[in-house]
């Protein structure tokens, strides 16, 4: 198992381009088990999930070829179906959770599919039951084998629906309209996801030869066809990248430019960070931070304290708090964290306690930070990354510490950040992979 052993206090000065979407990238690699003919993807960023896809969908007998770094060529000619009925599929798709995106597109194309409960982060609750009741909606058959933890989901054909989801769910939407873009009739999702990565997939299967209108807002109308065709896409950049990089500026007092950003995607993103005093300035696509020796919290109009929450899109999301937190650590005033929808992301500041950070954990959801206005640094301590988000804030508050610091389980942060060592280092950090 690595570790990351950081030197901290160091400013760091030049341009970064941000990665291809994780969370895009997920969802589009699998809508290639959606037809036989050649998709090629690129921007597709070479982390531990996404990669564990590819292999994933290799073995299940998609023809990869892998053109140049972030480039491939996906053809699903000949996917072989009784995989899914090996103790290798078994291993390899209950270890990554965006696993769970096959499910649709081999429901739709085979009219069958199986799943083992997926992994990934360990962050609470993250429940599957509006995939399956999206697909039960659509006229499938829905069975899990509490022996073997197997989802199986089976129809002869899939007919088009109106269906009300429970919940946006991102990856929820995503599974159903891979579903029914080759369902027989018109669907209609209500309370639909819509995030720029799901508005991204939607565009895509309609190039494809698919037939969805609504796309961007809540409310998706899909007219089935019978069968889809090849096409090209290419990752927006990642989001969450983005924001990681605002806040390690400003907590590292460094000049940076972070450079084809894809600014009309990032929602309210830069908004946020702004609350938080941080400066930057939009320079064609890129986003330029000048180095900030201060940066202030903003209150309410009332002059109450302000409150920074996820919410489902066009809000924030929900992968940034950890991010957002750690970034007012430094600040001068008072902010409260407010994480709606996992009950276990937010316990991982029990670490930057040690560091000599202000916060006040107020329940599983709500914590209360108390920035210390660079009165001192955080102290380099030896940690654990628990989740993918929580260990790039801990990366961030270790490069902003004094000392060294180490932290462990660094396999965690390579699940969603390509490179990150490499990267940060030639912009002056001082980060050492270590065994």
């Amino acid at each position: 198992m690595n570790s990351f052993e950081v030197t901290g206090g160091v400013e760091l000065k030049g341009s970064i381009t941000p990665q291809g979407a994780k969370n895009e990238a997920l969802q589009i690699i699998c809508a290639v088990l959606l037809t036989e003919e050649k998709i090629t993807i690129s921007n597709i960023p070479d982390i531990r999930d996404v990669n564990k896809l590819i292999e994933l969908l290799a073995n299940m007998g998609v023809n990869v070829t892998k053109k140049a770094h972030g480039e491939y060529d996906f053809e699903a000619k000949n996917v072989n179906m009784d995989f899914l009925n090996s103790v290798d599929f078994k291993k390899q798709a209950g270890a990554l959770r965006g696993s769970i995106m096959i499910v649709g597109p081999l429901l739709a194309r085979y009219g069958k599919a199986r799943i083992p409960r997926p992994g990934g982060d360990k962050i609470g609750r993250r429940r599957l039951d509006t995939h399956f009741i999206g697909f039960q909606a659509l006229g499938a058959n829905f069975d899990f084998d509490s022996n073997d933890n197997f989802y199986e989901v089976d129809a002869k054909k899939l007919k088009g629906c109106y269906m009300l989801l429970d919940e946006a769910s991102v990856t929820g939407t995503a599974n159903i309209v891979m579903a029914a873009v080759l369902a027989e009739g018109k669907t209609t999702i209500y309370n639909a996801a819509c995030e720029p990565y799901l508005q991204q997939l939607c565009k895509m299967l309609n190039r494809m030869g698919a037939n969805i209108s609504g796309i961007g807002s809540n409310l998706l109308i899909i007219e089935g066809v019978k069968k889809l065709k090849g096409t090209t896409h290419r990752m927006l950049p990642d989001m969450i990248e983005i924001g990681s990089f605002i806040g390690l500026a400003a907590m590292t007092k460094s000049e940076l430019t972070i450079k084809n950003v894809g600014y009309d995607h990032l929602g309210v993103i830069p908004k946020t960070f702004s609350h938080l005093g941080i400066k930057m300035e939009l320079r064609g696509d890129d986003i330029y931070i000048p180095k900030q020796e201060q940066y202030e919290i903003e209150t309410f109009i009332d002059g109450s304290i302000l409150t920074i929450a996820d919410a489902i899109w066009p809000g924030l999301t929900p992968d940034l708090l950890s991010v957002l937190l750690v970034t007012a650590t430094q600040a001068n005033g008072t902010v409260l964290i407010h994480q709606k929808m996992f009950e276990s992301r937010l316990f991982f500041v029990d670490k930057l306690i040690d560091m000599g950070a202000q916060i006040i954990l107020c329940d599983p959801h709500r914590a209360t930070v108390i920035g210390i206005n660079r009165k001192y640094a955080l102290r380099g301590i030896q940690m654990s990354s628990p989740d993918i988000r929580a260990g790039v804030a801990l990366l961030i508050a270790a490069m902003s510490a004094k000392g060294k610091s180490i932290i462990n389980n660094i396999e965690q942060i390579d699940r969603g950040y390509e490179r990150i060592d490499e990267r940060l280092n030639a912009l002056g950090a001082q980060i050492k992979r270590v065994e």
